[in-house]
């Protein structure tokens, strides 16, 4: 099963329980409101970190990508009560290369360990000079995907163990600050950077 089929069939009950809501939120915030105009939120899933970029951050525009056009269905449909103003572009599209450019903003919450190494690379080529990127990493110590999950994972990804591991992965970044964080028993990785 590809994918896009996959995430289809996940997008109903995605966001069902409010771990990506949680997630999405802590990573935003820990940008400690830095002013942005454009916001990129890649493999955006349902949503949440597009959502919590419009309430924490204001930025004028926030263009939302995912190869499952299940998942964007369903961010439309929390659109109505999360962005009755409209300013988020919905994109059924693959994450990497990103389809826009000259973004203030990266954000990536719970995907990043299914696009690889590439994406890092292409966030330096959509980021403006001195613009942010904002990622989550899965610990290797509670990641334990299995069946069609585990067949997508990205192999080129090392999964972290620690804060240092999860920084390793910012390569290119520079004010790279790593913060482990949990919730429901999940720990992930809270990783900032910002292009040069």
């Amino acid at each position: 099963m590809g994918p896009a089929s996959l995430f289809d069939e996940q997008a109903p009950a995605y966001d069902a329980n409010g771990f990506h809501d949680r997630v999405a939120t802590a990573l935003v915030d820990g940008l400690e409101h830095t002013p942005v105009r454009t916001v990129l939120d890649v493999a955006t899933g349902t949503g949440a970190a597009a959502f919590a970029a419009l309430r924490l951050l204001n930025p004028a525009s926030v263009t939302a990508v995912d190869i499952s056009g299940g998942m964007i269905t369903r961010a439309q449909e929390r659109a109505a009560e999360f962005d009755p103003e409209g300013r988020i572009s919905w994109l059924v599209a693959p994450a990497v290369p990103a389809p826009v450019s000259d973004v203030d903003l990266v954000l990536c919450a719970s995907s990043l360990h299914f696009l690889g190494l590439a994406a890092i690379e292409d966030w330096l080529r959509v980021l403006r000079p001195g613009g942010r990127v904002a990622f989550t990493l899965p610990f290797a110590g509670t990641f334990s995907p299995s069946g069609p999950i585990a067949e997508h994972v990205a192999a080129d990804l090392p999964i972290p163990s620690d804060v240092d591991e999860a920084a390793a992965v910012a390569a290119g970044f520079t004010d790279v600050r790593v913060r482990r964080w949990e919730t429901d028993g999940r720990v992930v990785f809270l990783v900032h950077g910002r292009k040069p």
